[in-house]
């Protein structure tokens, strides 16, 4: 080792024991008045954490989302309970993939932003920083929905702990104007195995109570007072939503017929007959008609 690189290690090392003792950064104040949503960023040791605005948020709205009535009506009344300052719940959005859960929260926003909502994304992985979150928030008028998508653990994650004090766990009470909204393919938010199942654990290290274990795994999803779940779409509402979007795109109604089979082939070689899936046919189907063939 040259003595440039043994000083430059020496130095990392001085480096590592001076942050160990430095007080945390305080997070520094967001420009509110940029946007309506925002993500939290995490920087390198002793860069202080911080809300970045999204300055070109996500338009969808209510009505966008279609097949969803029980769901859309559900969290709709939920928020408009929390905007008023009455009492609301936290909110988990489980079920299948591509059926608009997290779409239904950025309409969510969208809708009740002049009323004061705002969002804050966080990923799972700066799930420890919660309590700075809600700490930055806290003497705001604004109520505050945080934000965690596609949200899934793994034993021994720091970030479970995390979440379950801030839903219902902690000595102090959670923030008035913080609700929390979670989606995630998981029922329960952590793996469910079949030995989750067994009443003994054969072996010198089994558990000896796995019926707790289990317990333990579960009592997260159970910390959200509403739960919704979604279901994959038939056929028929595929295509109206297909039928949709395609109409947003200046599709005429023979255009929209015309794309039906098509729209069907789509979703089969991708098995899967989304929301998002006919999202993403509708833009495609739509921007290969030719210059003008649209309102046809």
């Amino acid at each position: 080792m040259t003595p440039l690189e043994q000083f430059l290690t020496r130095a990392e090392a001085l480096m590592a024991r001076v942050e160990a003792v430095l007080p945390p950064a305080v997070p520094r104040e967001p420009d509110w008045k940029r946007s309506f949503a925002f993500r939290w960023r995490r920087r390198a040791a002793g860069g202080g954490n911080y809300l970045q605005p999204v300055l070109h948020p996500s338009t969808i709205r209510l009505e966008d989302l279609m097949h969803v009535a029980a769901q859309k009506a559900a969290i709709e009344q939920n928020t408009r309970q929390f905007v008023r300052r009455r009492p609301a719940n936290n909110v988990l959005l489980t079920g299948a993939r591509g059926t608009g859960k997290s779409s239904l929260i950025k309409a969510c926003l969208n809708q009740f932003a002049d009323d004061g909502l705002r969002l804050i994304e966080v990923d799972k992985a700066d799930l420890v920083d919660l309590p700075d979150i809600v700490d930055l928030v806290a003497a705001r008028s604004e109520r505050f929905i945080i934000f965690c998508d596609d949200l899934s653990f793994e034993e021994g994650e720091a970030g479970y702990k995390a979440l379950k004090v801030a839903l219902d766990g902690s000595v102090s009470t959670q923030s008035d104007n913080v609700l929390i909204y979670a989606t995630s393919n998981r029922r329960h938010l952590m793996p469910e195995r079949m030995s989750d199942n067994a009443s003994y654990t054969a072996g010198e290290d089994g558990d000896l109570h796995p019926g707790e274990t289990v317990e333990e795994r579960i009592s997260l999803s159970e910390r959200f007072g509403l739960w919704l779940s979604f279901y994959p779409f038939r056929q028929d509402d595929y295509l109206s939503i297909v039928g949709h979007w395609l109409e947003s795109f200046g599709c005429s109604e023979q255009q929209i017929e015309d794309a039906r089979s098509e729209a069907l082939r789509w979703a089969l070689a991708r098995g899967s007959r989304s929301g998002r899936v006919a999202w993403q046919f509708a833009k495609d189907y739509a921007g290969r008609l030719p210059d003008g063939a649209r309102h046809a």
